[in-house]
C-alpha cells in the first residue's frame, strides 16, 4: 500500500515550485497536485491521456473543448485525450488533484 497526505503533498510542491507535482505514477495511472495562484494563467497543452480533476480548494472557470463551468472545492471535471482545456478568471488559488490515465507522457497527444 502507498498512502498520501495532502497537507505533505501541498508542503513538497511549494517547495517545488513548479505548479504540477507529479506524486504516482504506474503504467495505467499517474496522479498529482496541480496548484495556480488567483491570477495565474494556466499554460498546459492538451494531453494525449484521459484526466479527471478535483478541485481540492479554490475558484476558477475552466473551458474544455468549447464548454465553460464555474468550479470550486469538490467539483469534478472529467477532459478526454486530446481535448484543449484550461483553466481561467482563477479567483482563489486553485488547488486540484489530478488523475491521467494511462500514466501522463505515455501517449501523445492526438
Amino acid at each position: 500500500m502507498t498512502t498520501f497526505e495532502l497537507a505533505d503533498l501541498v508542503a513538497r510542491h511549494a517547495a517545488d515550485g513548479k505548479p504540477y507535482l507529479e506524486f504516482l505514477s504506474v503504467p495505467d495511472l499517474s496522479v498529482g497536485l496541480y496548484v495556480l495562484a488567483a491570477g495565474q494563467p494556466d499554460l498546459q497543452r492538451p494531453h494525449g491521456e484521459d484526466e479527471v480533476y478535483y478541485v481540492v480548494s479554490g475558484r476558477s472557470r475552466i473551458t474544455v473543448g468549447d464548454e465553460e463551468r464555474d468550479l470550486g472545492p469538490g467539483s469534478i471535471v472529467f477532459v478526454g485525450a486530446a481535448v484543449p482545456h484550461h483553466f481561467h478568471d482563477i479567483v482563489e488559488d486553485l488547488t486540484l488533484l489530478v488523475m491521467f490515465g494511462p500514466a501522463e507522457g505515455t501517449r501523445a497527444p492526438r
